[in-house]
């Protein structure tokens, strides 16, 4: 795992278009993906994101270190990009990739993340300790996607001390 950098905007935006693509289609409908899977090319929200936030990438063992999963907070408090390509799921790397990114957050004086979260993610997020803010529909690119806010605390205040009783 490295720093994303911006010599990585092209083979990240490869990795985000191959994960809407292999690993949704019993999740979203050919439409929706289309759409999603379109999206860097179709404006450039992704792409400033990438260059502006704080972005990690996984690596592939073999010589050529191919970028198999992206994260990115954007801002330090919110989890913007998590992707990971369908050949390497299952793998960790998405975890170690949230970990990092969830201990640089707290690193940086964030108390909590947020996002929002896709049908895909939703089940590594609640693994990790995220909760549901919210369950939200919004229309994406003349699409309906259902996404849920959702929060994780990265510390845990101290309880004020109590008085004794007397």
């Amino acid at each position: 795992m490295r720093r994303l950098v911006p010599a990585d905007l092209d083979p990240v935006l490869a990795v985000y278009r191959d994960a809407v693509i292999s690993q949704c289609p019993n999740l979203y409908s050919p439409d929706q993906i289309k759409a999603w899977a379109q999206h860097p090319e179709r404006n450039d929200t992704v792409r400033l994101a990438l260059l502006r936030g704080f972005g990690l990438v996984s690596l592939g063992s073999e010589p050529s270190g191919t970028i198999e999963a992206f994260g990115l907070l954007d801002p330090t408090d919110r989890l913007s990009l998590l992707y990971c390509r369908g050949r390497s799921t299952r793998q960790g790397r998405a975890n170690a990739l949230l970990a990092s990114l969830e201990a640089h957050a707290a690193g940086q004086g964030c108390p909590v993340l947020r996002t929002e979260a896709s049908q895909l993610s939703k089940p590594l997020l609640l693994r990790r300790g995220w909760q549901v803010e919210a369950e939200e529909e919004v229309i994406f690119a003349a699409n309906l996607f259902r996404r849920w806010r959702m929060i994780k605390p990265l510390t845990t205040a101290a309880s004020p001390p109590t008085a004794p009783h007397g």
